[in-house]
């Protein structure tokens, strides 16, 4: 299985602290059955430039990769990018996206969105230089209009979820509603330590498994390969 979004890479931002810590999770992770593991750092355009963090993200990853000391996922790395109105003008967009794909992970705010923001998610997903992905959408699903969610669908946007909106016992049902319905198309971890915010990749895919069944979840599971290029 796959992990569309982690923050694994030692201090870098509010994820993993220190190469201990990155090393545990991605060791926890692949006990889980993943194989694959996105590292998708926050990157804050308001912070610093495009150039400065694609520098400090690859040099996290280069020195985890040198510390890890057993066979460990394929790690790819990315960015969880946060919305701002003109992100849409950002130079290079396509630089942000998951390591050898089209896939832009963006993180939008939680509230109502303005039309203006939906329109410049929209224009980004036809522009054809990036393919879309929604981050983490249950948390801000429920402050949209349905029409919001058929407009971005209809643009090609892929829709994101984190593995404990299938945990939860109190948001269950609803993720595995828009699973059924195909308004899910990744999921992951969102794992950020090993206290509060650990990775649960496992524990979510026993529950879709056991509430679609194993088609469902292999299905599920190959259309997510497919977006990164995997047979």
């Amino acid at each position: 299985m796959i992990d569309f979004h982690s923050h694994i890479l030692s201090s870098v931002d509010d994820g993993s602290k220190s190469m201990e810590e990155s090393s545990e999770m991605i060791s926890m992770l692949l006990s889980q059955g993943v194989d694959t593991v996105v590292a998708t750092p926050h990157f804050y355009a308001d912070d610093e430039s495009l150039d400065d963090f694609l520098s400090r993200r690859d040099a996290a990853y280069e020195s985890l990769i040198s510390s890890l000391t057993f066979s460990h996922p394929r790690i790819l790395r990315g960015a969880e990018v946060s919305y701002y109105s003109g992100l849409s003008r950002l130079d290079e967009l396509s630089r942000l996206c998951i390591e050898g794909t089209d896939l832009l992970l963006i993180e939008m705010p939680v509230c109502k969105w303005t039309e203006y923001s939906v329109r410049e998610i929209e224009s980004i997903a036809l522009s054809g230089a990036v393919r879309v992905v929604l981050a983490h959408i249950e948390r801000y699903y429920h402050l949209q209009k349905a029409q919001t969610w058929d407009r971005l669908m209809q643009c090609g946007v892929l829709m994101q979820v984190n593995a404990s909106f299938f945990i939860r016992r109190s948001s269950r049902g609803k993720a595995v509603s828009l699973l059924r319905r195909n308004r899910i198309h990744l999921l992951g971890s969102d794992c950020h330590n090993l206290s509060h915010r650990p990775p649960r990749m496992g524990e979510a895919y026993k529950i879709i498994a056991k509430k679609t069944g194993e088609s469902f979840t292999k299905d599920f599971i190959r259309r997510q390969r497919a977006l990164l290029g995997d047979d």
